[in-house]
């Protein structure tokens, strides 16, 4: 069965418990996507959230948001504001560690893009510490039970493409502690087979240390698709699979949300119409999760789905 053909099928027989837009306030005039996870710190709920102007590109910037109501978000003033591009967090042997894209322009045109890396006891004390691989994007660092931290990388292009068939990729490697996650290192990490069609792409979004030792990762897979009117359409799907560090082996990515699975909003672009762009998910006392997601570059969503590693987070 075709990707496209499973997106169907999940999407006939899948509704979520709850689904809701985020409002974001403090940034009036900019939309809000691509954000983190929520997280507590200081009795507060925060989120990262890239804030960009509807009719602008790859202008983006990162700031911090507190939850002031249900859904609502509101920025937290004087807080760093970071020129990047959908921002992560982790937390790592009592560090918050924030990630982002940072893109790099020469004549109003991308040249090239890297992931930046920022650590700190709180978002206050947050410091760089170091840049993932030229033109890659989306590397997520996850806590691993012996103390060591796991790293994953989403190698892309031309060579990456020829080799698996697929537009990006992703690899894992390990690591003693932060002062050894560089661009060698990342660039270096041995792909993880099988989670990727022809045609398909994909990456690790938001990663968790399972109780059993394995990852659970929340992602995202992809394909290219055509519009109606003839023109291309990206479809994005959050997706979540299990990962063990001690095999290299992976299970098969499974749907866990679509665009449809969001309330309807405007895309930023055409092709970006079926998009969900996946942040990852917070446990709920009842133990569903939530889903969080941007959605066709315009807005954050948030979905309320069975728990994709019963037992296990």
């Amino acid at each position: 069965m075709s990707m496209k053909e499973k997106k169907a099928a999940f999407e006939r027989g899948n509704r979520p418990f709850e689904s809701a837009l985020l409002t974001f306030h403090g940034v009036e005039g900019f939309d809000v996507y691509n954000c983190s996870i929520p997280f507590e710190m200081n009795g507060e709920t925060l989120m990262y959230g890239r804030v960009e102007k509807r009719d602008e590109w790859a202008t983006s910037w990162v700031r911090l948001f507190h939850r002031t109501g249900a859904d609502e978000w509101t920025a937290v003033p004087d807080a760093m504001i970071y020129q990047l591009e959908d921002p992560y967090i982790q937390f790592l042997n009592g560090e918050l560690v924030m990630g982002g894209t940072h893109v790099l322009k020469e004549a109003g045109r991308l040249k090239t893009l890297y992931g930046y890396f920022y650590r700190g006891r709180s978002p206050e004390e947050l410091r760089y510490f170091t840049t993932g691989p030229d033109m890659m994007k989306d590397i997520r660092l996850v806590p691993l039970r012996d103390g060591r931290i796991g790293v994953f990388s989403r190698p892309r292009g031309r060579q990456v493409e020829e080799k698996y068939g697929s537009g990006a990729v992703i690899g894992f490697a390990v690591i003693r502690d932060l002062s050894e996650l560089t661009a060698e290192v990342i660039a270096g990490a041995p792909v993880i087979g099988n989670l990727f069609g022809w045609g398909e792409w994909g990456g690790c979004n938001q990663c968790y240390l399972l109780k059993d030792g394995r990852i659970g990762v929340i992602g995202h897979k992809c394909y290219q698709d055509t519009r109606s009117d003839g023109g291309k359409l990206a479809v994005y799907m959050n997706v979540a699979f299990i990962f063990d560090p001690e095999t290299h082996q992976a299970t098969e990515p499974v749907i866990i949300a679509t665009r449809g699975s969001y309330p309807d909003a405007p895309a930023k672009l055409p092709e970006l119409a079926d998009c969900a762009f996946t942040s990852g998910i917070v446990l709920r006392p009842d133990g569903r999760v939530d889903l969080y997601s941007g959605v066709g570059d315009t807005h954050e969503g948030r979905v309320t789905i069975d728990n994709p590693f019963p037992g296990l987070l």
